[in-house]
């Protein structure tokens, strides 16, 4: 199990008489592309937040870097970064102080996190503006600040929700451009949810949901 970094075994999860999730199982290999495609009420969301340990299986078995997300939720967390699809930045605060309130959360040591946000910021190119509010941020940027604190305490697995939704084709392509540069330079596992079918051919791997069930499992 060295080279995977997400399992999913016989993943079922039920909402009373309703499955949203019907005995799901895939693996991730590390420093791989996943996309997670289907439509509106397909299962994704319901997987993702498993993954990310917000909700409990009914039954089966989901893993990051070998550690159980029912019974290791805090070294899962540890592990994984998420950028949702609704924006979730305090857009009264800095670029800085948003990622310094996030380090805080972290239990990150002060001259760390001052380091990681150096990093992080120029990561994405966003450090002539990390002391500007957030409001005055174009769509791209504030994605882009978003990808940024996701991968402040260092993960190993970033989860992305429709991470080009409502941008233009231009910020989408710089996205995208970004989105691979993290897989290739910092060996960062990237499991992304998409509707759109040209970005899913930026993928090593994908996996088609519908109803509750794995459609399709394969490259694109």
């Amino acid at each position: 199990m060295e080279n995977i970094a997400v399992q999913v075994n016989n993943l079922i999860k039920t909402f009373g008489d309703i499955i949203a999730v019907n005995d799901v199982s895939f693996k991730i290999k590390k420093n791989t592309i996943f996309g997670f495609l289907g439509p509106n009420g397909a299962g994704k969301t319901t997987t993702i937040n498993i993954l990310c340990t917000l909700l409990r299986p009914t039954s089966g078995i989901a893993k990051i870097n070998d550690y159980n997300c029912v019974e290791n939720p805090e070294e899962v967390r540890q592990s994984i970064g998420i950028v949702f699809q609704d924006p979730s930045l305090d857009e009264r605060l800095s670029a800085w102080d948003n990622l310094e309130f996030h380090g805080l959360v972290y239990n990150i040591a002060k001259q760390e996190r001052r380091k990681r946000i150096d990093f992080v910021l120029n990561m994405v190119e966003l450090t002539k503006r990390k002391k500007d509010v957030v409001r005055t941020f174009s769509g791209g940027m504030k994605r882009r600040l978003e990808i940024a604190r996701g991968l402040m305490h260092q993960p190993t697995v970033l989860f992305l929700d429709e991470p080009t939704l409502g941008l233009d084709p231009q910020t989408r392509n710089y996205i995208w451009n970004y989105i691979r540069k993290l897989k290739d330079e910092h060996s960062i596992t990237i499991f992304l949810t998409t509707h759109y079918m040209d970005e899913a051919e930026n993928c090593d791997e994908i996996a088609i949901i519908d109803k509750g069930k794995i459609i399709a499992l394969d490259t694109p």
